[in-house]
């Protein structure tokens, strides 16, 4: 199944069930995060599906907010596609290289993305892990079984920030800059790899395979829980594969006006405008 969050009309959001190409189906949870919460989430899906008072939404209606908009932890990890790891001019790792996020950082699947203050704002399509259940300290296996699903994330990276020291936090947790749906599809739709793709203004300029990956969903999640606590509605960001701008010849960066797609086959696309204000000069 995929799983949405939408915005209603009131101004509030709803968890929904795509039921098809041409609408969706409300369901009794504020979103996805809300509704991974409740411990027998897929049989709530199921019964919603099967009742007689169903609120059905067009999709020409549907108004795709940020898929987990309440995420207590939105983890990334950088530089876990080979092809990526060597544009940057770095070594395979040991371990998996983590930065965090805030839920703020997140937007909707078509939502426009204002950024004020940067002039180096580069691109990275991804595959990202919705947590179903909690985990601490747990093996691959239990990893495995604790994915709710995957969706498809943009870790945009305001790099002037990124390279002013040699954490990345500044660069990466920009509020309203980070695109998260359209849907969730539920790990057991899921096959065993997913295509992902980046364009700027219809170039393609990113595609990988997640089977490429150095550190695959459950190994990341199982790392991540060795030190803190996952929880159902947490988002992993598991990577991006090469083709970045800061890794062209020259270097290249989006413009005010351009438009970001990200796509993941058998998930969907995010389609995001950008609004680049020019950039003010740093304090501390």
């Amino acid at each position: 199944m995929k799983l949405a969050t939408l915005r209603t009309a009131s101004g509030s959001t709803t968890a929904a069930l795509a039921t098809g190409a041409d609408s969706y189906l409300a369901l009794p949870a504020t979103d996805v995060g809300e509704l991974l919460a409740q411990a027998d989430w897929r049989a709530v899906v199921e019964g919603a599906a099967a009742s007689k008072d169903q609120t059905v939404i067009a999709a020409a209606d549907a108004d795709l907010a940020p898929l987990l908009p309440r995420a207590g932890k939105v983890i990334c990890c950088g530089l876990n596609y080979g092809d990526h790891i060597q544009e940057m001019g770095r070594e395979l790792p040991e371990f998996p290289t983590l930065f965090a996020k805030y839920a703020d950082t997140l937007v909707g699947a078509a939502d426009a993305v204002e950024v004020h203050g940067s002039g180096r704002v580069d691109w990275e399509a991804e595959l990202a892990v919705v947590v179903g259940s909690e985990l601490f300290r747990a093996d691959e296996e239990q990893a495995r079984e604790a994915i709710a699903g995957y969706t498809v994330a943009n870790d945009v990276s305001m790099r002037d920030w990124q390279n002013r020291t040699l954490q990345w936090f500044q660069g990466k947790a920009w509020d309203g800059t980070t695109p998260v749906g359209p849907v969730m599809l539920t790990a057991d739709e899921a096959g065993k790899s997913f295509d992902v793709r980046g364009y700027v203004n219809g170039e393609l300029v990113q595609e990988g395979n997640t089977s490429t990956l150095v550190f695959g969903p459950a190994r990341l999640l199982s790392y991540i829980s060795q030190f803190t606590t996952l929880r159902p509605g947490d988002l992993v960001l598991t990577g991006t594969p090469g083709g970045v701008g800061m890794g062209m010849t020259p270097p290249r960066f989006l413009k005010d006006g351009d438009v970001l797609t990200t796509e993941i086959d058998g998930i969907g696309r995010l389609e995001n405008q950008f609004r680049i204000h020019a950039p003010v000069a740093a304090t501390v």
